[in-house]
């Protein structure tokens, strides 16, 4: 099973990604299962999302503890909030910033980083730093655990396309074509 961990603030779309992801690998004949999560319901506050998915049916529907993947749609989040808690060893933090590998905070149990200018490109398409489906991209790109085209088509059938689904898949794209992977090297265990 892989386990991703989404972070955000209220009104950047960290819930409605997770279920956008979900529809993708449901089309891709996974099994997918997206789990909201709720506390502060206002917009600016910390919000946190879940995502299992799997080659078989999924059972466990609780938050998770100990993702494979962190989603960090907030490049000022982790200043207020421990988003690496948990993380496997050799995890994956997809991570929106316009700052060089150097300048991010990174925990040690990150194996690969995809960083995308994610707040820059939604300004840019959006007028607003709206980077769900920018981060959806870059997610794809850095992972591979979700295909462009099924994430394009999870757009399309969504509530996306009546208001904005050029601008979406728009943002999808760009966030793909404008993630950076890193690979990070991973520190001998004494």
């Amino acid at each position: 099973m892989y386990e991703v961990r989404f972070h955000g603030r209220g009104g950047q779309g960290a819930v409605t990604a997770a279920a956008m992801l979900a529809a993708a690998l449901l089309e891709e004949g996974k099994y997918a299962v997206s789990i909201p999560s709720f506390g502060f319901e206002r917009r600016g506050a910390p919000v946190v999302s879940f995502l299992r998915c799997s080659d078989r049916e999924i059972r466990q529907l609780t938050n998770i503890y100990t993702p494979d993947c962190l989603i960090c749609v907030d490049p000022t989040l982790a200043k207020s909030v421990d988003i690496f808690a948990g993380l496997k060893p050799g995890g994956t933090l997809v991570q929106a910033t316009n700052r060089p590998l150097e300048e991010v905070a990174i925990a040690d149990t990150v194996g690969t980083v995809g960083l995308c200018d994610a707040i820059g490109i939604a300004l840019q398409i959006f007028r607003k730093p709206i980077t769900n489906t920018l981060m959806l991209g870059a997610f794809a790109k850095t992972t591979g655990i979700v295909s462009l085209e099924a994430l394009k088509r999870s757009l399309e059938d969504s509530d996306f396309r009546d208001a904005g689904l050029r601008q979406n898949l728009d943002a999808l794209q760009r966030g793909y074509d404008e993630t950076v992977v890193h690979t990070i090297p991973q520190r001998a265990v004494a």
